[in-house]
């Protein structure tokens, strides 16, 4: 099978603010030259799925996207220079003020390959103790939710979880045996 690649010519910062958007000249196998729009807006993402005993420790959001609140993982960019696992930490910390354990990786996936550049990187752990969340962005309002394990298998069931990175943690965690009620 010929699986060609295309060239990358140049490339051109569009828009820059919340996103970064980037331009790319590109030439396609053909020789064809185009143009490709590409989400460039973070080096990764980091989230981690925590257990605290019998229950998981999520984060409920509104997104303005989907104009709702939803169940997700605490999670966010990495910062130059940190690597994915201290990130996990980090916004366990600043989101839920949920200090973790030993970090465990689940997967690492690209939530839109077709259109952004960036991993996100998906752990595990246990809570391990709690401190005062460190919330300092006003678009982040975030609040602890506490499900029994069970209860999110239900949630998952009834298309109740939209978030790609849970959904993705909680069927990997799920495989590996590490959510066994």
């Amino acid at each position: 099978m010929d699986e060609q690649k295309w060239t990358r010519v140049s490339a051109r910062t569009v828009y820059e603010g919340r996103m970064t958007i980037r331009e790319h000249s590109v030439q396609l196998p053909d020789s064809t030259p185009g143009r490709y729009e590409v989400d460039e807006s973070v080096p990764y993402g980091a989230a981690v799925l925590i257990r605290d005993g019998g229950d998981i420790l999520l984060s409920r959001q509104y997104r303005f996207p989907v104009d709702g609140w939803i169940h997700d993982l605490p999670g966010g960019a990495g910062e130059d220079g940190e690597q994915p696992a201290e990130a996990a930490r980090r916004e366990a910390v600043e989101e839920l003020g949920i200090v973790v354990g030993d970090l465990t990786p689940l997967q690492t996936f690209y939530p839109n390959p077709g259109r952004s550049a960036w991993p996100v990187h998906l752990f595990f752990a246990e809570a391990a103790g709690t401190l005062a969340p460190k919330a300092d962005d006003p678009f982040e309002q975030v609040r602890c939710l506490r499900i029994p394990i069970a209860d999110l298998a239900s949630l998952v069931d009834r298309g109740e979880i939209v978030d790609p990175s849970l959904l993705i943690a909680w069927h990997t965690a799920t495989t590996r045996g590490l959510l066994a009620p």
